[in-house]
């Protein structure tokens, strides 16, 4: 049973996605666009996104800073003003890897901002929108990191863990009043955001095949949407173990 409405036809539905210049969120806009959805893009790079509207027409850019909380009021604003929006996906991530004996505070904080605070400045704009209108769907680029504490991961990993929380809860409220909710939880995807790991990555996909599983995904009505399957479930598993069976298994298989 679905736990959201799945979306069969895309064909004229107005789809916002924030994080749009590059990686999975360019790649699922492409998608989305290919299946006649009405495609808005966001991204801080301009040009990026007048890229992405001169080899999709029919699209839309929209650049804003997801940080700056007016801003994306006013872009919330102009859009909702066009017509109602029947999917938003916040997409936009910061990334670096980080450990407990090389903590850089203004990095840390950097992925609150963009990760964590940017989905609270959006929230608070269109939520009353889609409330009112009495459908639509948000969903949330989280990541499997969110699921435990991994090595690397100290300043990555919580702000992903708040994204799973925060889809719980807003499923539980906005689920009985019409709306979707979706969380999405990617293994490792080659992105500019990966593209500086100095790790082994297993079960790598492309930003294409990440598009291709979040849209089924919504398709399909899930409310986590989690990939590739055969990491993912693994991870998922490792939830379920106790802290000191988990702590070993995770040492033995980084090496750290």
């Amino acid at each position: 049973m679905s736990l959201n409405p799945p979306i069969r036809d895309w064909n004229g539905q107005r789809v916002w996605l924030i994080g749009a210049s590059s990686g999975i969120g360019r790649a699922t806009a492409s998608l989305l666009h290919a299946r006649g959805a009405r495609v808005i893009v966001s991204a801080r790079q301009a040009s990026a996104l007048d890229d992405f509207v001169a080899a999709h027409p029919g699209s839309q850019a929209l650049a804003l800073d997801i940080t700056d909380r007016a801003a994306l009021q006013q872009a919330t604003d102009q859009l909702l003003a066009a017509g109602p929006l029947d999917l938003v996906c916040y997409l936009a991530g910061h990334y670096r890897p980080m450990r407990a004996m090389e903590i850089d505070l203004d990095d840390a904080l950097r992925h609150q901002q963009v990760n964590l605070t940017g989905v609270w400045h959006l929230l608070a704009a269109l939520l009353p929108a889609l409330l009112a209108q009495g459908h639509g769907h948000v969903s949330l680029v989280s990541s499997v990191a969110g699921f435990r504490g991994l090595p690397r991961s100290l300043a990555y990993g919580p702000t992903k863990a708040a994204l799973i929380n925060l889809a719980e809860s807003l499923y539980l409220d906005l689920q009985p009043l019409g709306l979707g909710v979706s969380v999405i939880t990617p293994g490792f995807v080659a992105t500019p955001l990966t593209a500086g790991n100095d790790f082994p990555m297993p079960a790598l996909l492309t930003p294409e095949q990440a598009a291709a599983e979040i849209v089924r995904g919504w398709e399909r009505g899930e409310f986590m949407i989690h990939f590739p399957k055969r990491f993912s479930r693994f991870l998922l598993l490792l939830r379920l173990l106790p802290y000191r069976a988990y702590f070993a298994l995770v040492r033995r298989l980084t090496g750290l």
